[in-house]
């Protein structure tokens, strides 16, 4: 699937853009079914929020990595603990298995194309262990800050890919995507680590993150895909415009690799390739 070039400015930035790689229709879909997941979401039945801040997990995130959850932005309750607008606009993303259990999410994410792009990138014998459905929510879309996948999903050695796709277009304004070109050379920073229902972050490297005029804004159109090696540093800024900016995220891993034990993400059975999956 990639020429030699986008081979090479993957080896040499840490990322790839790849343009239309959905469909406006395939795009549609996925949009629609999410909201019907959230619209079907009752929080009196158990819900969390999801911050960049906060360095605990509870029980519903950690009991997400085999189940489809909804996760509340920071900002959508007021000082009552009341929603500041409706259930649908304060969603910030849903996670962790919606490419299994769903069966619009699960076409949406296996494939032929999947398969021979992530045999590109590398990934041998791929793994697919976490997607997510990101919001970023008109005017309280939270911030993410600076940080690399491989420290929430570790691999000795590390292998992790992040395949992330814009449902709408993706500005500065409704916070768009930052990298640092080339930061996939720096070392690992942090883990984030679990002991039985507790986890934390442990510093690895005290490498200062990017500087903002190093980095490079990623102002993408819906339908693109954007891969990230593990170690790329990334962030995007909070979303204070009027437009939302969906968008849904998948990361694989080499089944070569040893997936650390110790990471969050808890599986009671093998994860799954790139392949198709017979619908139930």
């Amino acid at each position: 699937m990639l020429s030699t070039d986008q081979r090479r400015r993957y080896r040499e930035d840490g990322y790839l853009l790849l343009p239309g790689f959905k469909s406006a229709s395939a795009l549609i879909a996925l949009r629609r079914r999410a909201l019907e997941i959230v619209g079907a979401f009752e929080p009196a039945l158990g819900s969390g929020v999801f911050s960049t801040r906060e360095q605990s997990a509870g029980d519903w995130f950690l009991g997400s990595a085999g189940s489809i959850r909804c996760f509340f932005e920071e900002d959508a309750f007021d000082d009552a603990g009341r929603l500041r607008q409706s259930k649908s606009l304060s969603i910030n993303k849903i996670g962790h298995a919606l490419h299994e259990l769903d069966p619009v999410f699960r076409a949406f994410s296996h494939g032929p194309e999947w398969a021979e792009l992530a045999a590109d990138l590398g990934l041998a014998a791929p793994q697919l262990w976490q997607s997510m459905f990101i919001f970023k929510q008109p005017g309280i879309g939270g911030e993410v800050g600076w940080h690399q996948d491989a420290t929430f999903l570790h691999s000795e050695p590390i292998s992790v890919t992040g395949f992330w796709i814009a449902l709408e277009d993706a500005t500065v304004d409704n916070g768009c995507l930052w990298v640092a070109p080339g930061g996939h050379r720096t070392p690992l920073r942090q883990r984030f680590v679990r002991d039985g229902d507790a986890v934390r972050f442990v510093t690895l490297d005290d490498t200062p993150w990017p500087d903002l005029a190093d980095a490079r804004p990623l102002e993408v159109a819906a339908g693109t895909l954007v891969c990230f090696h593990g170690l790329l540093p990334h962030a995007s800024a909070p979303n204070r415009s009027p437009h939302s900016r969906h968008a849904y995220t998948l990361h694989a891993i080499d089944g070569r690799s040893r997936w650390s034990p110790d990471n969050w993400l808890r599986r009671t059975d093998p994860p799954l390739g790139f392949e198709i999956v017979a619908p139930d």
